[in-house]
Parts: C-alpha cells; sequence; structure tokens
C-alpha cells in the first residue's frame, strides 16, 4: 500500500494558522447567517434614541401645555387659579404646582383633584415587570444609554427641592428635566415662570410618562418576534444548505479515503446525476478519476503481468543455453548454444529498452508542453531521410498530402516522430521486397488524418484490436523470431491517446491486399497555425 502522501499532521500544521479549518462546514454556514441577523439584532440598541425622541417630543409637548396654562393664569383673576389649575390638570394629566418667591408651594392639583399618577414601588411589580425592567437595563447598558437621576418627592414640597424650579425662577426662563420614576420610568418636568414683571411666582408641571415605556418594550417584543423568526427560519434554511452540502461531500470524502486505502476492489464514488451543480461537478469528476485510477492500476497490474511473462522466455532460453555450454564439448554445438545465448541477450536488451519507454510515456507527455507542429512537413521529411533496413526487403516509400504550411498540430514532435516510424517500420515489416509503403495526409472536420498503407497480407477483423495490445507481435518468418518486442503499436497508441487522438487499422480502400493504418489528431488552432507558419517556427 502507497504511503499516505499528505498526513493528519502535516495537514494540521498547513492549517494550524487558519481558525475555519478547525470547524465544519456546517458550523461556518450556520455561523455566517446568524452574524448577519445578529446584525440586525442592532434594532434593539437604536430603540434607546427612539425612546430618547420620545421624550423629547413629550418634553416639547409639556412645555407648551405649561406656556398656555401659565398665560391663562397671569389673565386670570387670583380667585380663579386655583379653579383654572385643576381643569388644566383634568385636561392634560399633568401635576400642576404653583410656587411663590420666597419658594412655598401655593396650589397643587394633586390636592385639589384625584391624582393623575402614582410613583410606583418597583419591590411590588409582578414577575413580569421585573424582567421587562432588567431587560431595560441590559440593553441600556449595552448602548451606552444616558442614566438619569431617579426622582423623589420631597419630604417639604419646597420650590428649591426642584432644580428646574429652581432655575427658572433664577433665570425667569423655561427649564425642564428627566429623571427615572422608581420603576425606571421617565419622569419629565418642565417649570416655567408665571410672570415676566417680576412676581417671583413658578408653574411646575410633572408626569409620570409610562406610556413611553410601554411603547418602548411593544416595539422591542415586536423586534424580537421578527428576529426570532428570522433566526429560526435562518437556522432551517443554513441545515437545509448544509445538508445539500456537506453531506454529499462527505460522502465523496468517505468514498475518496477508500479508493487512497484501496481497501475494495471496486469503490463506488456516488455519482450525483440529480445534481446540476457544482456538487454534482465535482461527484462525477470524482467518480471519474477513480475509475481512471483503478484502470490504471488494472493497466499496471496486467503490464507487470505481460513483463513477467515475455522476461521469462528469452531468460529460460538464455539459462539453457549457458547450461549447455557448460556441458557440451562439441566446438559447432557450443557455437550455436552462443549465438541462440547472443540472440537472447539482444532480445532482453530490447525488451528492457522498449518496456522503459513504454513506462515513461504517460509522465513524459504529462509534463512535455506541446507545440505547435507542422505535421505534412514533418512526414515529408522523415520520407526523403529514410533509410533502408540493412538486410531487409528493398521497400519503396512514397508520401502524398498538403504541403508545408497546411496542416498543423498540436503537440510533442518526438513522440510523434516515434508514432510514424512505428507504423513506418510495422508496413515494411509485412510489405514484400519491391512493394510500397504510401503515406497519405488529409485534414477533415478539424482533425489531420494519416493513413500507412502496406502491399502486405493485411491484418484480419479477429487481430485488428488485439495487435495494439503490448507484447502481441506476429511478424513474418523473414524478420526473424524475437527481433520485436511486440510494444511499436502499443506505443504508438498510447502516444496517440496522449495527444487526444485515436488509431486504428482497416483494409485498403482499393480493395488490393494490405492493411491501412489511420491515426487522427486534433488541429491546431487555426491563428497559431497562422502565426507559426508565418514565423517558420512550427515543430517538424
Amino acid at each position: 500500500m502507497a504511503p499516505d502522501i499528505a498526513s493528519t499532521r502535516s495537514e494540521e500544521r498547513q492549517g494550524s494558522g487558519e481558525w475555519t479549518t478547525r470547524i465544519s462546514l456546517t458550523r461556518r454556514i450556520l455561523a455566517v447567517n446568524i452574524f448577519a441577523l445578529a446584525i440586525l439584532a442592532g434594532g434593539f440598541f437604536y430603540l434607546d434614541s427612539y425612546r430618547a425622541r420620545l421624550i423629547d417630543g413629550r418634553l416639547v409637548s409639556i412645555g407648551r401645555e405649561t406656556a398656555l396654562i401659565a398665560a391663562a393664569m397671569e389673565t386670570a383673576p387670583p380667585q380663579d387659579r386655583a379653579r383654572l389649575l385643576m381643569r388644566a390638570a383634568q385636561t392634560t394629566g399633568l401635576r400642576l404646582r404653583v410656587y411663590d418667591a420666597a419658594g412655598a408651594k401655593l396650589v397643587d392639583s394633586f390636592a385639589l383633584f384625584q391624582p393623575s399618577y402614582t410613583l410606583r414601588d418597583p419591590a411590588r411589580d409582578l414577575p413580569h415587570i421585573k424582567v421587562a425592567r432588567g431587560l431595560d437595563r441590559i440593553v441600556e447598558t449595552i448602548a451606552l444609554a444616558e442614566r438619569p437621576s431617579y426622582v423623589q418627592e420631597p419630604d417639604v414640597d419646597r420650590r428649591d427641592a426642584w432644580p428646574e424650579a429652581r432655575e427658572a425662577a433664577l433665570t425667569r426662563r423655561p427649564a425642564s428635566a428627566y429623571r427615572f420614576a422608581p420603576d425606571r420610568t421617565p419622569f419629565l418636568s418642565v417649570a416655567r415662570p408665571l410672570d415676566e414683571a417680576g412676581s417671583g411666582d413658578v408653574l411646575l408641571a410633572t408626569a409620570n410618562t409610562r406610556d413611553i415605556t410601554d411603547i418602548v418594550r411593544a416595539e422591542r417584543l415586536r423586534i424580537a418576534l421578527v428576529f426570532a423568526a428570522a433566526i429560526l427560519t435562518s437556522v432551517l434554511l443554513s441545515l437545509f444548505l448544509a445538508r445539500t452540502i456537506v453531506l454529499p461531500l462527505r460522502r465523496l470524502a468517505r468514498a475518496a479515503v477508500r479508493v487512497r486505502l484501496g481497501r475494495a476492489r471496486e469503490v463506488i464514488v456516488p455519482r450525483l446525476p440529480e445534481r446540476r451543480d457544482e456538487i454534482g461537478m465535482l461527484a462525477r469528476a470524482v467518480s471519474d478519476m477513480s475509475q481512471a485510477l483503478r484502470q490504471r492500476i488494472d493497466a499496471t497490474d496486467a503490464f507487470a503481468a505481460d513483463v513477467s511473462h515475455e522476461l521469462k522466455n528469452p531468460i529460460a532460453s538464455l539459462r539453457s543455453a549457458l547450461e549447455g555450454l557448460s556441458q557440451i564439448r562439441d566446438p559447432a554445438l557450443q557455437a550455436k548454444l552462443l549465438t541462440i545465448a547472443q540472440d537472447d541477450v539482444r532480445r532482453l536488451d530490447r525488451l528492457v529498452s522498449d518496456i522503459a519507454e513504454a513506462t515513461r510515456i504517460d509522465a513524459q507527455l504529462s509534463r512535455t508542453p506541446f507545440e505547435t507542429i507542422d505535421l505534412g512537413r514533418m512526414i515529408g521529411r522523415m520520407v526523403r531521410n529514410h533509410a533502408p533496413r540493412e538486410g531487409g526487403p528493398n521497400i519503396r516509400l512514397t508520401y502524398s498530402g498538403p504541403g508545408r504550411g497546411s496542416v498543423f498540430v498540436s503537440g510533442d514532435p518526438q513522440k510523434l516522430v516515434r508514432v510514424v516510424e512505428n507504423l513506418i517500420d510495422n508496413a515494411r515489416s509485412f510489405s514484400p521486397d519491391g512493394g510500397r509503403v504510401r503515406l497519405t495526409l488529409d485534414a477533415q472536420e478539424g482533425k489531420a488524418i494519416v493513413a500507412v498503407e502496406d502491399e502486405g497480407p493485411g491484418v484480419p477483423e479477429s487481430e485488428r484490436e488485439a495487435i495494439f495490445r503490448r507484447f502481441h507481435s506476429v511478424r513474418p518468418e523473414r524478420d526473424g523470431f524475437g527481433n520485436h518486442s511486440g510494444l511499436g503499436l502499443a506505443i504508438a497508441r498510447t502516444i496517440l491517446e496522449g495527444h487526444h487522438g485515436t488509431i486504428h487499422v482497416e483494409s485498403r480502400p482499393d480493395g488490393k491486399s494490405g492493411a491501412r493504418f489511420v491515426f487522427t489528431l486534433p488541429l491546431a488552432d487555426r491563428e497559431m497555425s497562422g502565426l507559426s507558419g508565418d514565423r517558420g517556427r512550427a515543430a517538424s
């Protein structure tokens, strides 16, 4: 089993500086959505400014009412002032008091009429009122709200017990104050001088505006209900989103771990065909990747088995020849055995070289940058420079196709040269003495099509796929045993597949005896091809 490429410790070291790597995706989705809603929760704190505006507005309203009452009292006869004060208190709900210049209380509306409010003792409040008052304190503390002093009714009710009344008497201007009642409800007061001529009398109006607290608490309750509903909806949607994202990812992760560990022969990676989003694309990509990996492993196993089988034959023959050399004294037989041993050594050398190249092709293609290749020029040059094989049949090699600068493909020029060489070598092996091997090039439907025809016996339909397998070699007797490894066509197919091309064998279209090998390659981009042709830099 292969060692782990990325261990748990290495992953922890890589992610030690990122707090998000230690938190699951589900929790991160929840945190992000709830954080966004938490910003909305700031509306609770804006209620304090809303309350401040209500208080300011009420002070302005009380100030106007006291101005009207003061104007009416200044014009009314002294004997009618008490009755006017009582009626004004009944109408406005204010507690109205008048102090003389010496600060003594002259009249109090609560003494004339039933009080419009009473200062409540917070110790006697019901539990839900105490909870609401506690929430008030929390919100005010977080919002850094202003904390006024608490009002306390004086034992001896005189003007100097009320700072705003004393200020109005001194400055002869209206003055107001905002304090807390004992139960933390707003207690508002406005003082106004009654006689600008200098009598010194002061009118003091006070009110315990519990309705402001009730309005703010009602608004807070509505916001809390909306916020709670939004939180619940966000959590449910986040869980749904996490379920649709996290669970498939976990399934893919578990399948990927099983593939890595190799505990099962076939690991089924969920493809999620119903998903048309990025998760579905990832699932199908991982599934295809695992299948390709399994095919690659199977191909490697089969290749190793084939290599072992192919190497055993020459090794066994070489062992037998060497053992015979040590036992046989006849010079003629020794020379024959020595020739067999030399042939086996050459065969082993050829096999090792071809096997090494076959195993390196995939890795080399994955690392080699592709170039724009003038395919017609490359094949034409190969045909012109091709040298006949020593001791082989006399074969004519011809080429017909577009000229230079017409057909361009993208790839590794050395590997594509190897493909053409293998096909030419294969065609020459089966062609009769004096025969012809013909190469053609054409471009159709975005593909370059190269054909190599020979005049040999051809390939039976039952063998047309098998000849591209590794170590499958059926050669004419004139080539001798062991002169070919059977990897030439397999290497050609591997190279072409690495270039997104194809290869197959068919009968000659003219009906004559022989085989026709055809391979295709995607044409390179026309702009790049034009540039390469114009500058003369296309690989050939």
